[in-house]
């Protein structure tokens, strides 16, 4: 059995982004060579999310504004766990988002079904983070 691990980082300039990060981890699983097995990749910061979904920007933008109903940013006082920094609502749309995701790989490719595609959603943005890759599999 093979096992690859590679960290992909992002510094993203806004508070919240979505970035379809499926390409990179067809890369991923191209430099592992691992052609049956499983894939996670999962976000290292408590404050973003990796999940699957279709990349529609209509959809994009109802994920936006959903998330924004169920967790406002502001006003900042909402929150208790708002003191030292200011994203409380930042680790609810995380947690509504997810943490992971987990692919069978089969015949070297991503098992998906129609319009899936892998997404690392930042929701307070403005620092270096990163999402895990790893491949486990022959």
């Amino acid at each position: 059995m093979k096992s690859y691990r590679k960290e992909l980082w992002f510094e993203i300039k806004n508070r919240r982004k979505l970035i379809n990060i499926t390409p990179v981890l067809e890369d991923c699983l191209r430099e592992s060579g691992i052609k049956e097995g499983i894939l996670l990749c999962n976000a290292m910061h408590i404050t973003a999310s990796v999940f699957i979904n279709d990349d529609e920007s209509g959809l994009h933008h109802d994920f936006e504004v959903w998330l924004e109903k169920l967790a406002p940013e502001k006003p900042y006082s909402q929150y208790k766990h708002n003191g030292y920094e200011d994203n409380a609502d930042a680790h609810l749309k995380r947690t509504i988002m997810g943490r992971e995701v987990v692919i069978a790989i089969t015949n070297g490719k991503m098992d998906f079904g129609p319009w899936e595609q892998v997404f690392y959603g930042e929701f307070d943005g403005k620092r270096k983070k990163r999402a895990l890759v790893k491949i486990i599999g022959e």
